[in-house]
């Protein structure tokens, strides 16, 4: 059976993380670790985390560097075959995500597999505020700025061994830079799974205002020169009317 590692990083996460960790308990899939990063909170998270803890099988909790460094210290005592995270705001669908997902990874035999994601008002989660979808994705559209939903990213653990961790002196969007040179630099093979798997509940420093989006795409642009991807700022900027589409909430028929 393949083995799939969880990773959640947190960090004053007290009021979201339960739901989190239920999620992924909830999966019908056997062969799951869940590894759960905590930054050093002082908000009651880790008591929250230590309800699960003989359930969880990775809990760490101490300073780090940021998420980007979180994540690796997750990434490195990973042993299963497939990595993906699951932020500690976000929750699975339904019980039956990581079954989808393993089941993509053995008859495609892609090295990555990604999906859709709808974002949440973060009090109802039945509530959807923007849909996510990642239909139209093609690697020559990483100069647009554009790439599949992050948290439903899930890739070989060698991947990493051979291209690397999550780049630290980024600070929103090192998720951007790592899909950018799996993808596009890299060449590993992906595979879309045509299903909406993740409830991601809306806000986070990447959406924080005109600064913070600002910023993002400011990081983006680097992201891309450092992979040899042809872009500039303007080229980034054309994918905000598309993306205001999703708001919407207009969702395309889905064919398996």
């Amino acid at each position: 059976m393949i083995k799939i590692s969880l990773i959640t990083v947190c960090l004053n996460s007290a009021e979201t993380i339960r739901d989190t960790i239920r999620s992924v308990l909830a999966q019908d899939y056997a062969d799951i670790e869940h590894i759960i990063i905590d930054g050093g909170s002082t908000d009651g998270t880790l008591e929250v985390i230590l309800e699960f803890k003989d359930r969880v099988a990775v809990i760490v909790s101490e300073k780090d560097g940021g998420i980007y460094d979180a994540m690796n210290k997750g990434i490195r005592l990973a042993s299963g075959d497939i990595v993906g995270t699951i932020n500690s705001d976000d929750v699975y669908t339904d019980n039956r995500v990581i079954s989808s997902v393993v089941h993509e990874f053995l008859i495609s035999e892609a090295q990555s597999v990604y999906a859709d994601l709808e974002i949440v008002d973060r009090n109802d989660l039945s509530e959807r505020v923007r849909f996510y979808g990642s239909s139209k994705f093609q690697v020559s559209k990483f100069r647009w700025g554009w790439m599949p939903p992050h948290p439903t990213f899930f890739v070989r653990r060698d991947c990493y061994k051979r291209l690397g961790l999550y780049k630290t002196d980024y600070r929103v969007a090192a998720d951007f830079e790592l899909l950018a040179r799996f993808l596009y630099g890299g060449r590993i093979s992906f595979r879309r799974l045509p299903k909406c798997i993740v409830k991601m509940r809306e806000g986070g420093v990447s959406s924080s205002g005109f600064w913070g989006r600002l910023h993002q795409n400011l990081e983006i642009v680097r992201a891309c020169k450092e992979n040899h991807i042809y872009t500039n700022f303007f080229l980034i900027l054309f994918k905000i009317p598309l993306k205001l589409l999703e708001y919407t909430n207009f969702v395309l028929p889905q064919k398996r």
